[in-house]
Parts: C-alpha cells; structure tokens; sequence
C-alpha cells in the first residue's frame, strides 16, 4: 500500500527462511512460539502457523496494517493461535515482558530505510527476557545493509542472501 512501507517477505524469501530453520527436520516448528515485530501483512507468523507453530504474536504500529493481517487470518479461517498487538515495537515487547510472553523465534522486518530501527530492536532483544534460551532472531534487511553481528546474548550465526534481501539469523 503506498506511504505504509509494507513490503511483504517474498515467497523465496520465506522458503529460504524456513528453509534454515527446518533444515533435515521437518518437524523443528512443532509448537513453537513466535513473535512478528513490525508484522506488516503478517506473512511470515502466517506461514509458521501453517507450518505447525503453536502460537504467534503479531506487532505492529499502524492500524492498516493490523486490518490487513487480521483479513489475511480470517481469509485462511486462522481463528485461534494467534494474538495481534497493535503497537510500537518497543512498547510490544515490553508488554511482553511484563505479561511473560516468551518466544522459541523472533522475526523482525521494519521498512529498509529505518536502519536505526533493526540496531534499537537488536538491542532491546539483546537484554530482553522474551527469547527462550536458545531461540533465534531472524531479521529481514537489504542485502546493502549490514544489521551487526553481535547484541549482548544475540550472535549473528548465517546470513543468506535472496535478491536485493538478507536474512541475519542470530542466536540467543
């Protein structure tokens, strides 16, 4: 939509994604819980869902976009498993925290041109309590753009690249 910044994950974009995370074991999102910050459509927490993600949180600022990802939800009859928090990324996860939620996986993609945006949510999850042990972070970015490779508990462990796009996968 224009003047939103949405631009959806591409579909070979989410495959590599998932890709990663399921490599030799189909089974790995079984239950899982998810967090997707700046969430836009929501394709990414759809597609874990669809592939067997117990639970995904959805976040983001602008009340469009909440419409758009609760249509997309409703269109593919997604009715539970799924919360929609509709707020600034920094005030979602810090009601997160105070409300124990806590996520095997964290996806974030804020528009391109925020460059400041990826180093602040870095940061906040670098310290913040709701990643499991364990858990990843995967951050969606221009390929031109370099998000670092370290956050306090977060390291930076891949970092495949589609088109114009990257993903950093960092591991807490």
């Amino acid at each position: 939509m224009p003047g939103m910044d949405i631009r959806p994950t591409s579909d070979r974009l989410r495959e590599t994604l998932f890709n990663v995370l399921c490599a030799g074991n189909p089974e790995a999102l079984q239950g899982s819980t998810w967090l997707d910050l700046y969430a836009g459509t929501g394709a990414v927490g759809i597609e874990a869902l669809s592939r067997g993600a117990g639970h995904v949180t959805f976040v983001e600022s602008t009340a469009k976009a909440v419409a758009i990802i609760e249509k997309n939800l409703r269109s593919l009859r997604i009715d539970d498993r799924f919360q929609v928090i509709r707020a600034e990324v920094g005030e979602g996860l810090r009601k997160l925290e105070t409300t124990g939620g806590i996520a095997n996986y964290i996806f974030l993609d804020p528009p391109y041109r925020l460059e400041a945006e990826y180093t602040r949510t870095l940061g906040m999850l670098g310290h913040s309590q709701v990643l499991r042990p364990g858990g990843i972070v995967i951050v969606e970015h221009s390929k031109r753009f370099d998000p670092g490779t370290e956050y306090a508990e977060l390291h930076r462990f891949r970092k495949p690249e589609q088109g114009d796009a990257a993903l950093s996968f960092y591991r807490k």
